[in-house]
């Protein structure tokens, strides 16, 4: 009977018809461009470096500041210092890089300037690493006008490892652009029709082992939603464990390569119908966290300007 039983319980194969389901899967396993593979390494690539120095720095930072000024590497490390300033520079850098994505999603489509989801990802590695060069250029003292600078730029953050996590709960095109109920739908089924294909089962029973512990239970309370979407996540990858074994003990000719787009495909068939489920919440949510977001975001960037300011005014820099 439909919806009992493994996916894969028939006596037909699938071997050459799981090529069909190249057409959709392999949209997730793309490749980022080189630029932005050679810009996230090298943002991790600091990140850890940065993390090595504060690590072995930390006895000078943790000095009160009456023997600080005292210590060797004072004259390094502290704020106007020969490293401390080239990290202040570096921050500063990074945190004008940071309002580079806001305007290239105001663009709207512009191809020659690549798609705004790779965009997203080097705004996401440049918003982790700027709070710890920062930090590290303070000297780990946050007073006065930097120390509110620093905490609202601690907040935007956190905030948007938040809003990453709701941003890929709202279905989109590989070119970052919003998906419809109808275009969701329609790549739904046709990635349905590629798994019937490969695996050999019909599209409903398909769909209702995939949806095997989904609840629908639409509501507008933020957290509620959050909940819900971190649960489907981990309803997701249970249901592709299952699928995963059984792929591998029933004796379905599938190479490799194949399984892991059959994988994928289901993967991304179970996260669009969920998305679906929660698309106006996950929205509303998305448009809340965009207004808190902002005036954080703001208060950072006044303050940061500010004490750049100051600093230059006073002349405690290179150029000075």
């Amino acid at each position: 009977m439909p919806g009992t039983g493994s996916l894969l319980d028939s006596p037909r194969r699938a071997s050459a018809p799981a090529a069909a389901v190249t057409k959709t899967a392999p949209k997730q396993a793309e490749r980022a461009p080189l630029p932005v593979r050679i810009a996230r390494a090298a943002g991790w690539t600091l990140f850890f470096a940065m993390t090595g120095l504060a690590v072995a720095a930390f006895p000078y930072y943790s000095e009160p500041l009456a023997r600080k000024v005292r210590d060797p590497l004072h004259a390094w490390f502290k704020p106007s210092g020969t490293v401390g300033q080239a990290l202040g520079i570096l921050a500063f850098g990074l945190f004008l890089f940071l309002w580079l994505y806001p305007l290239r999603k105001k663009l709207g489509r512009r191809p020659a300037l690549g798609a705004v989801p790779r965009w997203l990802d080097v705004h996401i590695v440049a918003g982790l690493l700027l709070p710890l060069v920062a930090a590290v250029h303070a000297g780990f003292r946050f007073e006065g006008l930097i120390g509110l600078g620093y905490a609202s730029m601690a907040v935007v953050c956190a905030s948007g490892i938040v809003g990453r996590y709701l941003y890929v709960h709202i279905p989109r095109s590989r070119t970052g652009v919003e998906m419809t109920l109808d275009e969701l739908a329609l790549e739904r089924r046709q990635l349905l029709h590629d798994l019937a294909t490969a695996i050999g089962r019909p599209m409903p029973e398909i769909e209702a082992k995939l949806a095997r512990g989904r609840k629908e239970s639409p509501t507008i309370n933020p957290l509620r939603v959050l909940g819900r979407m971190l649960r489907d996540d981990v309803e997701r990858r249970r249901a592709l464990g299952r699928l995963r074994a059984e792929l591998a003990t029933t004796g379905v000719r599938l190479d490799r390569e194949h399984t892991r787009e059959v994988l994928a495909a289901a993967r991304r068939e179970m996260a669009l119908s969920q998305q679906a489920a929660m698309l106006d919440g996950a929205q509303r949510i998305f448009k809340w966290w965009h207004a808190a977001h902002r005036p954080f975001a703001i208060t950072a960037l006044v303050a940061v300007l500010l004490h750049v300011g100051v600093a230059v005014a006073l002349g405690q820099t290179w150029f000075r």
